[in-house]
């Protein structure tokens, strides 16, 4: 990816996560969030381990929405810092992003469509354990 790709798509995936947070709504979609991740965000998966690994983003972290509340010590490292959320169709995925937004995390959106929009759109996919 050129460096001025990877500029503009940042900026325009900043610039699209601004204008959700400000409607309330932050989200951000796959394609979007594919550049912010490449950009040094988190990309927390809060699906069952099973549904992960039958299919997940490369460098997504696994945290199930179940244990989300009680593992938020695991990402305060990234509390400032920004994390998008993904599940299977995006509803898990909001709501670990009120969640987190609720505990003081300053930057979290929701991915549209989840994994389906994400295996839609083409972006890479592994299957298998989380390393982490």
């Amino acid at each position: 990816m050129s460096p001025n790709f990877a500029k503009s798509g940042l900026a325009s995936a900043l610039l699209a996560l601004a204008a959700a947070a400000s409607a309330g709504q932050p989200t951000v979609n796959v394609k979007q969030a594919a550049v912010l991740q490449s950009s040094g965000a988190l990309l927390l998966d809060v699906r069952e381990a099973d549904e992960y690994i039958q299919g997940h983003a490369p460098g997504s972290t696994l945290i199930p929405l179940g244990q989300l509340a009680q593992r938020l010590k695991e990402l305060a490292p990234f509390k400032n810092t920004q994390v998008v959320l993904i599940c299977r169709s995006g509803r898990r995925s909001q709501h670990a992003t009120e969640i987190l937004e609720a505990a003081g995390f300053s930057a979290a959106a929701n991915i549209e469509g989840g994994m389906l929009a994400w295996q839609q759109a083409g972006l890479p996919v592994l299957t298998g354990a989380a390393l982490r």
